[in-house]
């Protein structure tokens, strides 16, 4: 039986040293603060934006949400995102994608500026990650490299596999993997032979939004087995993107849905507000 990465309890504990660590920062006269846009009245955004202004407020980050009408203009959100790029007081700005078919993701993320860019995505920070050469890390990726590391599971020299390549996680993940010195493959919609390659995994992180898709015949026996997913059966349940009780039989280390990656999100998203602080500061 797989030993579980207890995402809730890991999440608890970096947040309170990110507590500590602001404290230590205010004492020096450095107050972060994190702009949070939404657009738009989508329910599951707004549960997202509300989760990120309590994480602040408990670990003593400044918070400020911004709500704007769905209707919302392309050129009044980039001034908007003018106006905190050049406002002292926020260190981080980050918009709740998706937005409205209206508005250009790429010219949003493109106008946030580099320094305060928390979500990692602009062209600039994910170039910086592909050399090794970051400030920022993408929040999920990011999440899962501390799951893995503070279950003090060694990375280097292992046969990582990552199902998915999306700019968000898969991609980035991939390159965090390769990073910490692991064997990496990205498999995806086209790669052929998927059950083999997922049984070469040491290392398998599951990102591509298909309830319950990686089954135990996919999974080598004591691999870990990270389940990025995040989907609702039709009864309401929520389910990962790994069949948990079949898989959590023959893995060694194995994350559950809900209570695994997920916390982990917005912790790394105050942990990239704090290093924005910092760096401005500096």
């Amino acid at each position: 039986m797989a030993q579980i990465i207890d995402g809730k309890k890991i999440s608890a504990a970096i947040r309170a040293e990110i507590a500590e660590e602001v404290k230590a920062m205010k004492a020096q006269g450095i107050y972060p603060g994190l702009a949070v846009i939404i657009v738009g009245e989508n329910p599951a955004s707004q549960v997202y934006v509300r989760n990120k202004g309590k994480a602040c407020e408990e670990v003593g980050i400044y918070s400020e949400i911004i709500a704007m009408p769905e209707e919302t203009t392309e050129e009044t959100l980039l001034a908007k995102i003018d106006e905190l790029n050049r406002r002292k007081e926020i260190s981080g700005i980050l918009v709740q994608l998706p937005l409205p078919k209206h508005i250009n993701e790429a010219s949003v993320i493109a106008a946030i500026s580099p320094d305060k860019d928390v979500d990692a995505f602009s062209e600039v920070n994910v170039g910086k990650i592909m050399i090794g050469n970051h400030r920022f890390l993408p929040c999920t990726p990011a999440g899962v490299m501390e799951l893995i590391t503070r279950s003090g599971i060694e990375i280097q020299g292992k046969n990582a596999v990552v199902i998915g390549r999306s700019n968000i996680v898969g991609k980035p993940q991939a390159m965090l993997l390769l990073h910490a010195n692991a064997t990496v493959t990205i498999c995806h919609s086209r790669t052929k032979n998927l059950a083999e390659i997922c049984r070469t995994a040491d290392i398998l992180v599951v990102a591509i939004g298909k309830a319950d898709f990686v089954t135990v015949d996919m999974v080598k026996p004591g691999a870990v087995v990270i389940d990025v997913g995040m989907n609702r059966k039709a009864n309401g349940k929520l389910t990962g993107d790994v069949d948990y009780a079949s898989v959590s039989e023959v893995a060694g280390y194995i994350t559950p849905v809900p209570g695994g990656v997920g916390p982990m999100t917005i912790t790394m998203l105050l942990k990239n507000t704090l290093t924005a602080a910092r760096e401005q500061n500096a």
